[in-house]
């Protein structure tokens, strides 16, 4: 089995090497295409207005100074061509990715590539608590129980354009009450912070707070399985029509 992995914090973020310490449990041909600096919040973005560079670290290993959509897209048409992946793991995310979290998320945008083309894509977040940020966030609950989680969805039959989205909860590896297989939950942002400052030369910069969030998980969601000291597994889909109003506004305008 050929393994794909990117993520969305950087190359030499230390979350991709704890994914490659999972993927060599797994197969011993794995593959490193990734963003060359952190693209965190980069969503499902492309790069259209500057040439993409690519940079080769070693055998299988290349930096695109891009998106990481841009980094799959680099990888599945060109960099591996000739030898496309039969499995993508974007990650392993030093943050939360939940709720509507994935709609930012170039995480999880790096997986919807990979499922767009057609390759088995799961995103990978290590969730952490404030006295955890930095370079000092804890992977060991990934580390842990990475291959775990990953060995059930290595034949599972997804439906098409299909993508698993799992996060490991906040605590120690031996802590974690086990894997819920849940639904994508809903935050309410409505206290969103902006912090704003002022640079030296007198204007003025602004910085999104995100902690403002108002968590109210409902059963059987992402948020209530991290909340309760699970990891969380998630399929998503790429189809965003709304069925239920395809015929209410089909009669709209009949």
């Amino acid at each position: 089995m050929r393994i794909l992995l990117t993520n969305d914090d950087g190359y030499h973020a230390r979350g991709l090497r704890v994914l490659e310490a999972i993927a060599a449990t797994l197969s011993d041909d794995v593959w490193v295409v990734a963003p060359a600096e952190e693209q965190s919040g980069a969503g499902h973005s492309l790069t259209l207005s500057r040439p993409l560079r690519v940079r080769k670290f070693a055998e299988k290993r290349y930096a695109v100074a891009g998106t990481p959509t841009d980094a799959v897209m680099m990888a599945l048409a060109r960099i591996m061509k000739d030898s496309p992946p039969d499995l993508i793991l974007s990650g392993v995310n030093r943050g939360a990715n939940l709720a509507e979290d994935v709609t930012y998320s170039g995480t999880v945008s790096a997986a919807m590539e990979g499922a767009l083309a057609g390759v088995r894509s799961i995103a990978l977040s290590q969730v952490y608590s404030r006295e955890g940020m930095g370079d000092s966030v804890p992977f060991e609950v990934a580390a842990a129980w990475g291959e775990r989680v990953l060995r059930p969805l290595l034949d599972a039959p997804l439906a098409p354009r299909t993508l698993v989205n799992v996060n490991f909860p906040v605590g120690a590896a031996d802590a974690v009450r086990g894997i819920r297989v849940v639904g994508q939950g809903l935050r309410d942002y409505g206290r969103l912070q902006i912090v704003t400052n002022t640079d030296p030369r007198g204007y003025e910069y602004h910085w999104f707070a995100l902690s403002g969030a108002v968590e109210t998980p409902l059963h059987a969601t992402d948020l209530e399985a991290i909340a309760d000291g699970y990891i969380s597994v998630t399929p998503l889909h790429l189809d965003l029509t709304h069925a239920e109003s395809l015929d209410m506004l089909g009669r709209a305008y009949a």
